[in-house]
């Protein structure tokens, strides 16, 4: 059954070379090899694959998300700031925002995007140890 398997999330791009800049020289993930058509990186026990798409940046929701231990929530942040990026706002009831930074109950998150407008999240969860 595909329960039993790992999916691997997929990130459309439009341009591959810069969108391994961004992945590579912005986020600091590190190649493990290329894919027929794109490029597979590692991120904690998984994986996701960036690959070229006319369709790049069409999708309008989060399409990867991070989870992160709320301990090292604020230094990710800084972090990805340290690299330029901004984060998104959006109204969300039962959501408040500080500098970019969303918050609802123990929860805590930013969104940015890609330079093909893809969106990507790093948020506290239950998962991570929030």
């Amino acid at each position: 059954m595909l329960s039993d398997h790992r999916p691997v999330p997929t990130i459309a791009v439009r341009d591959l070379d810069r969108a391994r800049e961004f992945y590579e020289g912005v986020l600091g993930f590190s190649p493990t090899g290329d894919a027929p058509d794109g490029v597979l990186y590692r991120a904690g026990d998984g994986a996701f694959l960036v690959y070229p798409s006319a369709y790049a940046g069409t999708n309008k929701a989060t399409a990867m998300f991070f989870p992160v231990h709320a301990d090292r929530f604020d230094a990710e942040v800084a972090e990805l700031r340290s690299k330029g990026l901004t984060f998104q706002t959006f109204d969300l009831d039962g959501m408040t925002w500080d500098d970019g930074v969303a918050s609802a109950g123990p929860m805590r998150a930013v969104w940015f995007e890609d330079p093909d407008g893809n969106i990507l999240n790093v948020e506290t969860s239950p998962e991570s140890g929030a």
